[in-house]
């Protein structure tokens, strides 16, 4: 226990070091996380009258990022599952770092929750009513708490052993919890899909079809998001990445975003041909609805970007990083957008008395939402500051601190 919190001490000491680039990162996202931070102290004055929500839409862009971010953290697995399943060696240990990104994905998703809350002291009513197993609000406390706490084990062992130059305990410590973790990856996007799909007073979201759109959208953004972080950490660190590692990611991004494309056409050509329940909702989507055209521009963008993200993906070109980090970037903004407001907020208009208001978030609510995605990635760019010293061996319980505290140098 004494050398675990001298380990701790030591990672909390190095995550105060680095070159210039380091700390002009870190003072960046500080100071978007403090106007974030002021624009929620507002919110909790003032209430969700300073957000663009309305007794009409009442779900808005903090629960559409937390949809987008419930998936990025279930992508984790498509870097466990060609490692411990098919034995992958290359992306061994950069299953690390796509669990790492699974802790900040989940820390943002519950802080999400938290601000989109009217009255967050009365959060505790959740707990002292868990009207288990009927409400899948309660399985998505259980499961979104309980892939946090895999992913903190899993990386945090790894690391350990790695730092006391030992081969970790795999049958007892490891292994277990790595295949736990896969089934608990589908299960969080699962149960919030079904979240969604149960609902049943709003038809827009009662479609059988989600829960498979949310997991092959997760698996096509997450490892995407991926690809480019890497290649921040090869960039700026002494840590480096296999291209074959890239390319690996590669082609699980497009077979995901295949099966994603086909399953949206699959679900527009159900809708618009046979008419169905929720086709108002659809068609104020795509085509706008009695004069209002909110998200017209939004969803149309977003299929022009996936598909020419998946046309890139598919062409010999995409063998090129450059190339291949643009095809990433377009398709995390379409299928932020995608997953995001063209999913959630549709669902609210028309309302079931066929008002038709419109959602447009304000400034406030766009400060917290941004302070929050800087906090994520603060947290992510922490533990990959502490990750890389100690798989580089720099970092262990037999070396010294100044050998340590040095700032890595770029590559």
């Amino acid at each position: 226990m004494k050398e675990y919190l001298r380990f701790l001490w030591r990672c909390f000491r190095i995550s105060f070091v680095g070159e210039w680039t380091y700390y002009a990162w870190m003072m960046l996202l500080t100071i978007v996380v403090l106007f974030g931070v002021n624009a929620y102290c507002r919110q909790l004055v003032s209430g969700l009258i300073t957000t663009g929500m309305t007794d009409q839409v009442s779900w808005g862009l903090y629960i559409a990022n937390f949809t987008f971010l419930v998936g990025m953290a279930a992508a984790a697995v498509m870097l466990v599952i060609p490692v411990y399943v098919y034995r992958n060696v290359e992306l061994h240990d950069l299953v690390i770092f796509g669990e790492l990104l699974a802790v900040s994905a989940i820390i943002m998703c519950l802080l999400f929750v938290t601000v989109d809350l009217g009255r967050p002291d009365r959060f505790h009513h959740l707990f002292r009513r868990f009207n288990f197993p009927l409400s899948m609000l309660t399985w998505d406390v259980i499961v979104l708490n309980g892939y946090l706490v895999l992913n903190l084990h899993i990386p945090g062992y790894m690391v350990y052993c790695a730092y006391r130059r030992r081969q970790p305990r795999k049958a007892l410590f490891l292994v277990p919890f790595v295949f736990t973790a896969i089934i608990w990856a589908i299960s969080i996007h699962t149960v919030t899909a079904f979240l969604y799909v149960g609902l049943g007073g709003r038809p827009f979201w009662n479609s059988a079809i989600i829960a498979p759109r949310f997991l092959a959208s997760a698996f096509a953004a997450g490892p995407a998001f991926i690809i480019l972080a890497l290649q921040v950490i090869d960039r700026f660190t002494t840590y480096h990445v296999p291209r074959q590692a890239l390319m690996t990611l590669r082609q699980i991004i497009l077979v995901a975003l295949t099966i994603n494309v086909f399953l949206l056409v699959s679900e527009l050509f159900t809708e618009f041909y046979t008419g169905s329940t929720h086709i108002a909702s659809m068609r104020y989507l795509y085509f706008g609805l009695h004069g209002y055209y909110g998200l017209v521009p939004w969803i149309w963008s977003s299929l022009v970007l996936s598909t020419i993200a998946l046309i890139i993906l598919y062409l010999p070109l995409a063998r090129s990083v450059r190339y291949l980090n643009v095809a990433c970037v377009l398709l995390i903004v379409g299928i932020w957008i995608e997953k995001g407001m063209g999913l959630i907020v549709p669902a609210f208009i028309p309302t079931p008395l066929g008002e038709i208001v419109e959602y447009q978030p304000t400034i406030n609510e766009i400060l917290v939402t941004l302070g929050i995605w800087a906090f994520g990635m603060l947290i992510f760019t922490i533990l990959v500051r502490i990750t890389i010293p100690v798989l580089s061996g720099r970092l262990t319980y037999d070396q010294p601190d100044a050998a340590a505290m040095r700032p890595p140098a770029a590559t």
